[in-house]
């Protein structure tokens, strides 16, 4: 079995930071990405980052550029999603998920075969 475990969130004040992480376990696999998708309420799941690990190429939404870092801790097994200055409209629960194909893009759900249970980010006014 895999798993994706995120971590790291909670309640912020705009203009503030968070830190996610997506720790793995279980069955080791070969992934091609790992990305960072948020869904808030009445919405569909929205893409926010991602990281191909071939050339340590990086994606980002265009409402997160800048602001928003996604790295990756090897030794850990663990991604990381560095949230600086965030808004209001960031509120959302933030799911990490791993790709284990070649894509043409890793911005979109339905190409990553492995979901963690989410981590809610509340960020107030």
């Amino acid at each position: 079995q895999v798993q994706l475990v995120e971590s790291g969130g909670g309640l912020v004040q705009a203009g503030g930071s968070l830190r996610l992480s997506c720790a793995a376990s279980g069955h080791t696999f070969t992934s091609t990405a790992m990305g960072w998708f948020r869904q808030a309420p009445g919405k569909e799941r929205e893409f926010v980052a991602a990281l191909r690990w071939s050339g340590s190429i990086t994606y980002y939404a265009d409402s997160v550029k800048g602001r928003f870092t996604i790295s990756r801790d090897n030794a850990k097994n663990t991604v990381y999603l560095q949230m600086n200055s965030l808004k209001p409209e960031d509120t959302a629960v933030y799911y990490c998920a791993a790709s284990t194909g070649y894509r043409s893009s890793y911005r979109y759900s339905n190409v990553y075969e492995y979901w963690g249970q989410g981590t809610q980010v509340t960020v107030s006014s």
